[in-house]
């Protein structure tokens, strides 16, 4: 009983201290809950104090900005009504300007107008005095006016016509006295302001090689590879025993190039056999081909030209390998087309124009074809086909007058190819052939009855013929010099052009003693 009392005694002092101790927590959760909320209370009085200053900080740049915002516009209102002020003061300016100009205007009408009435009827009374005078002329003269205003035009005419007739017999005289003179200054200067190097005709090529061993590899078993170059080639290959060089014999020179280049590359390599001298020779005629083009582009960029056909292009690099009388051909062209274009120069013609004429003057010679018609005549009809102008075409055309002369660029042409082709040491030939012409040119002029003596000099370009007086008279001696220039023309071959020069004296003789 008491155990339970006891038990019964604990359990309520539990229960007790259990209620104290609740009691006391909740008094403390109220205590520190009060705490906190003081605090929170205070943080967010904090808060709100900043967010309200930040707020009123805002709010004053805000004005600011406003304000400043304002201003400007404000100014630029300001600004706007003071340039339109003052263009309406400029308007007020000008309105009255204008409304003072426009009085001086009226009052210059009304002036004008005043005078032009004034005019009118003094013109009235001129007009009216002239049909008086004019009647009283007719009646002295017995002319009317229409006749003797056409006998003053005839007057006119004749006097003006006397006068250029004077004037143009003054202008010949003069010119009959200097155009020879300035002529040979003109060519003396384009001459002088040119040099180049004189060429040597060559219808064979020598090609060197180190040994004579490598004769028999060029020639090959039974003379195949030497065979197959020529077929190759279309060059003649002469080994024979000349030490250490073979002769290539060919008219082309261009085929005379490939042969020697083939055989250059051919005796470098070694192999030498009949499928690889084909394939050499093919690849060597491509590169040649490539050369002439690139040799005829660096001609006309050397000279200035521009805008030439492709085709001509190539036909003016392949001049390299054509020669005239011993005379590189491309080197006469190029030579001819400077010597244009001084001389054009001189004559205040288009030196462009005539440097073009003299570059292509002799294209004729190296077709692709060779057509029966004389190279000029050729040379022309190419230039036409690759739409050169008229006037170049008839330069090219015209220098050996073949066709007429429609441009003063023809005779420019003539003239300088004449000068390239004619100086001393341009062409040469050989002894044989040179010593031949000379003795042909003296024994055509002894042909002719009345004949003496004849004299070929300056290598051939003049032909002094000396006949007797008692023989031919003065008269005949022009007949004489005409009809030897004429069959020197249709029977020989030469270059440039030969000068005929007739010589008929009367000498007396007598000795003092």
């Amino acid at each position: 009983m008491e155990t339970a009392i006891w038990i019964i005694i604990a359990v309520a002092a539990a229960f007790i201290g259990f209620l104290v101790a609740s009691v006391m927590a909740k008094k403390n959760a109220r205590s520190a809950a009060k705490v906190i909320i003081d605090e929170a209370t205070m943080e967010a009085g904090v808060i709100k104090e900043k967010q309200l200053l930040k707020a009123k900080e805002e709010e004053l740049k805000i004005i600011s900005e406003a304000e400043r915002t304002a201003n400007q516009k404000l100014q630029k209102i300001q600004q706007s009504e003071n340039r339109a002020r003052q263009k309406e003061l400029q308007l007020n300016q000008q309105q009255g300007e204008l409304a003072r100009r426009k009085n001086e205007l009226d009052s210059l009408q009304n002036s004008l107008e005043n005078q032009e009435k004034s005019i009118v009827a003094k013109r009235n009374e001129v007009d009216t005095m002239w049909d008086s005078v004019r009647g009283e002329l007719e009646k002295i003269s017995g002319l009317s006016a229409e006749e003797a205003k056409d006998r003053l035009v005839e007057s006119l005419k004749e006097e003006a016509k006397s006068e250029a007739a004077g004037y143009i017999n003054d202008i010949m005289d003069d010119a009959r006295l200097t155009a020879s003179k300035e002529a040979k200054k003109i060519v003396v200067q384009s001459i002088q302001r040119l040099a180049t190097e004189a060429a040597v005709e060559n219808s064979v090529t020598v090609f060197h090689i180190d040994n004579d061993e490598i004769k028999g590899r060029i020639i090959g078993r039974e003379g195949r590879n030497i065979r197959a170059l020529e077929a190759a080639t279309g060059i003649e290959i002469i080994v024979d025993d000349t030490p250490e060089a073979i002769v290539l014999s060919g008219f082309d020179p261009v085929r005379r190039e490939i042969a020697r280049l083939a055989l250059h590359q051919l005796v470098v390599d070694g192999r030498i056999h009949p499928a690889r001298i084909e394939e050499v020779v093919a690849k060597v005629k491509k590169q040649v081909e490539e050369e002439i083009i690139e040799t005829g582009k660096r001609t006309a960029i050397d000279l200035g030209i521009h805008g030439l056909h492709p085709e001509l292009i190539r036909m003016v690099g392949k001049m390299k390998y054509r020669s005239s009388y011993g005379q590189n051909l491309l080197q006469h062209s190029r030579e001819t087309a400077n010597l244009c274009a001084i001389m054009a120069s001189e004559l205040g013609l288009n030196p462009k124009k005539a440097r073009r004429a003299g570059l292509l003057h002799d294209i004729g010679k190296v077709p692709d074809d060779e057509p029966e018609l004389p190279h000029a005549l050729l040379g022309m009809k190419l230039a036409e086909k690759f739409k050169e102008k008229p006037d170049i075409c008839n330069a090219i055309g015209a220098h050996h007058d073949e066709v007429e002369q429609t441009s003063l660029l023809a005779p420019i042409v003539q003239v300088c190819d004449a000068i390239s082709g004619a100086r001393p040491g341009a062409r040469r030939e050989i002894v044989e052939a040179y010593i031949k012409r000379l003795n042909d040119l003296e024994q055509i002029a002894l042909s002719y009855p009345g004949v003496l003596k004849t004299y070929a000099v300056q290598a051939g370009r003049e032909l002094r013929v000396i006949v007797g007086a008692d023989r031919i008279s003065d008269e005949e001696t022009e007949k004489l010099s005409s009809e030897i220039a004429r069959k020197i023309q249709d029977e020989m071959t030469y270059p440039g052009q030969v000068k005929i020069t007739v010589i008929r004296e009367t000498r007396s003789v007598s000795f003092a003693k």
